[in-house]
């Protein structure tokens, strides 16, 4: 050590111990995500070992309230397993069968690159996929045919992992290596409890677990997610724009899907512990708020972005970039309804971004026109001709303010009147 005096060999040093730090942290966050699959497969187990006696021994659910007291007399330590939670591991094996796993594994080979048409047709695959399963029926219950599973399953079984195995007809270690792999396993248990509480069908729930992975979510982002449709608004409704026309297929097909209709911004921003004055702040400046709404891979640039044209001065409202696209994104927000001459002034923005911004590497600019409502087909209409990629969306101010500050806060009219002042000035 009485040589790291040596600049060469204290870099040298240095940089060791950053890839040591690296590495562990890399350990560390493996290690996080091990465990929560691991947890995660253990309810999956209990949930399937609990339904597994039931239909077998004809019990009712009243059953898991005497195993929650049973579990917490004889291991007072362990927690977790209130009949609760008991019932959510027993709903979550019901709905996540072996079968339903594989289908998923499927379905994300399918989804690498995913497009509307793509992401509808897996959903609806695993929708049906759901309506014919039977409640248990991954469960193989043994009758008097199945000798040999007789015999290997006494009725005082006591390991898990035997009886999975055997129910299922199939190595708990591929059991396992299925469950760790698919998308269930990559997202946390209370993300789990909301979209088992939520009344999404089985494609949906796959495609919101998808989401999470890729964004990053947690569990109470996903729950705003879900409360606002992002799945209509992203997947089932039919978007305006002219991308086939204007962007190649695969850029098209994938800005088409990152489109969403209508835009939901939380005028209340994300800040738990905001004051009156900071959240009245965030309601009259909300137009650069909105991240979240946009999705996984878009940079902020600018707002009010100045371009000087002639003898003449152009604002542009925001301008984002998007990694995915590898594109310039001009998004022109309006506070009234659409109308046909907005879709030319944009495509003047768009225009002016390719000329100044767009680099070499980076593909066509796509325009993003927000409105207060639109007719959809004198918007389809308006579009028609253009060269530039152009998209036309609502936005909605969201008006989930808490209470006791609403008193103090400007109305959702008094601050749609701000924003139209912003965006005319």
């Amino acid at each position: 050590m009485e040589n790291l005096n040596h600049p060469i060999e204290r870099k040298d040093f240095e940089a060791l111990i950053h890839a040591i730090g690296f590495e562990i942290e890399h350990a560390q966050v493996k290690l996080i995500v091990a465990a929560n699959a691991q947890m995660l497969f253990h309810y999956w187990k209990l949930g399937n070992f609990i339904l597994y006696h039931q239909k077998r021994l004809g019990w009712g659910g009243k059953v898991i309230s005497q195993i929650s007291k049973a579990i917490k007399i004889y291991y007072p330590e362990k927690k977790g397993y209130s009949a609760r939670n008991l019932a959510y591991m027993c709903q979550f094996a019901r709905i996540f069968s072996l079968e339903v796993l594989q289908k998923m594994l499927s379905c994300d080979v399918e989804l690498k690159s995913p497009t509307i048409d793509k992401v509808q047709s897996v959903t609806m695959t695993l929708d049906r996929f759901q309506f014919v399963q039977e409640v248990p029926a991954q469960i193989q219950v043994p009758t008097n045919q199945d000798n040999k599973i007789m015999q290997e399953l006494p009725a005082q079984i006591k390991e898990i992992n035997r009886t999975i195995s055997l129910m299922l007809q199939t190595p708990i270690d591929e059991i396992e290596n299925i469950f760790v792999n698919s998308p269930i396993a990559k997202i946390n248990w209370a993300s789990h409890l909301i979209l088992l509480d939520s009344s999404q069908p089985l494609g949906a729930q796959y495609w919101y677990m998808k989401q999470s992975v890729e964004n990053g979510w947690s569990s109470n982002v996903l729950k705003m997610q879900i409360e606002s449709n992002l799945f209509k608004r992203q997947i089932e409704t039919q978007k305006v724009n002219n991308f086939t026309n204007t962007l190649p297929a695969p850029q098209s097909d994938l800005a088409n899907y990152l489109l969403k209709d209508p835009y939901i911004f939380d005028v209340a921003g994300t800040k738990e512990l905001a004051d009156e004055k900071d959240i009245e702040k965030q309601l009259v400046e909300h137009v650069t708020k909105y991240l979240l709404e946009m999705g996984n891979g878009f940079a902020f640039v600018a707002k009010q972005k100045h371009f000087k044209v002639g003898d003449s001065d152009f604002y542009a409202d925001l301008i984002l970039y998007s990694i995915k696209l590898h594109a310039y994104i001009v998004a022109e927000l309006k506070a009234t309804p659409f109308k046909p001459e907005y879709a030319g002034q944009l495509n003047f923005y768009i225009n002016i971004v390719d000329d100044q911004l767009r680099g070499k590497n980076d593909n066509k600019t796509i325009g993003l026109l927000l409105c207060k409502g639109k007719d959809e087909v004198v918007a389809q209409y308006a579009l028609t001709g253009y060269a530039q990629p152009i998209g036309v969306s609502d936005y909605q101010l969201s008006k989930a303010i808490p209470e006791n500050l609403k008193s103090a806060l400007p109305s959702i009219e008094e601050v749609e009147q701000e924003l139209s002042q912003l965006l005319d000035s």
